[in-house]
Order: C-alpha cells, then structure tokens, then sequence
C-alpha cells in the first residue's frame, strides 16, 4: 500500500491534522513524516516533529496522496520553490492532495489550484495581496473537494479528515468524531 506524505513546516498547525491522522491510523494507511529540509520542525502549540525524511530524498512513487497543514504564518514559505516543486510533482502524478486552513496558498503557488474550486482559511484581503488566487473560484465553504484536490478552512478539520479519508477508500468509523 502506498503512504501518505505529510510535509510539515515551521508553526504548522497540530490540530488541523488530528482528525486526519486518526482516520489514516484507524484504515491502516501508512504515512511518511516530510520536511523541506529533513530537520525537525516545531508546531504552533509547541510540538516538536522529528521527521523521517526530507522531500528530496522522498520517492513519489512511494506515495498517492499528499497532507499539508496550515501554519501561523504561511507566506514565510513564499519563497520555497522546493515545496512548489514538490506539490507540482504529486499533482501531476494524480496523487490526492488535501489542503487545510492556509495551506491552499501552497497549492495556488505550486500552480495545481488552477481551474480548481477551493477555499482557505485566509481574508479576501490577504487573498488578493497574495496575487495568486483566482477569485471567482474561491467558494465560502467549510470544504471544498474539486477532483483529486480537496481545500478546507481550519475550523473544518473534522470534515476535512473525513474527505480526505473517502477521497483515499479508507475504511474508517466517521461516528467517532461526530459532535453529537
């Protein structure tokens, strides 16, 4: 089976993984920990993540689907063309790409949003400094799953998990994060 890459990055966002991990964990998908450099990295609340490998040394061939996070500041990785790069190549290999809170601002960089609806957990204002987005595909929604490509906003982490569980046949039990 292949794994799902996990690219993680300085302040990235601990909760917006929680669901997702735990659905990955309870279908028996495997997961590979991945930073830009192969260092550890440290989240927004703290936790330090010691990763298995960089994405240089990642063989895609070894994955089919991709998780970002979103992280305090996404435009501190504004200038990482290796990241791009990265998100390109899974794109293009068909792989499953899910994206949450700021994180679609990697996805547009990368060039994979285009054509594509999404959302993100960004302002308008933000959006159009940004200078990457197109505007009239942006949806105000919670998630927004376009093809191989599924966006959320933060506050959507539970539904989001649960997409991208679906979007990869995970065999999962959805009642254990049900609110009600």
């Amino acid at each position: 089976m292949k794994s799902t890459a996990i690219l993680l990055y300085p302040q990235f966002s601990e909760y917006e993984l929680s669901v997702a991990l735990s659905i990955l964990m309870q279908g028996g998908k495997p997961v590979r920990i991945l930073t830009s450099d192969g260092n550890p990295v440290r989240g927004e609340a703290g936790l330090k993540v010691m990763p298995e490998q960089s994405i240089m040394e990642a063989k895609k061939s070894e994955f089919d689907s991709l998780l970002l996070t979103g992280c305090m500041d996404i435009f501190q990785l504004e200038a990482e063309e290796t990241i791009f790069s990265f998100i390109k190549e899974f794109h293009d290999s068909g792989a499953v790409i899910a994206s949450i809170s700021s994180s679609p601002f990697l996805l547009a960089k990368a060039g994979v949003l285009e054509g594509k609806r999404y959302t993100i957990g960004m302002t308008e204002e933000k959006r159009q400094k940004a200078g990457v987005f197109d505007h009239s595909l942006y949806r105000d929604e919670l998630v927004v799953t376009d093809g191989k490509i599924i966006t959320a906003r933060g506050r959507g982490f539970i539904r989001f998990g649960s997409e991208f569980g679906r979007a990869l046949n995970v065999n999962f039990d959805d009642r254990w994060y049900k609110e009600d």
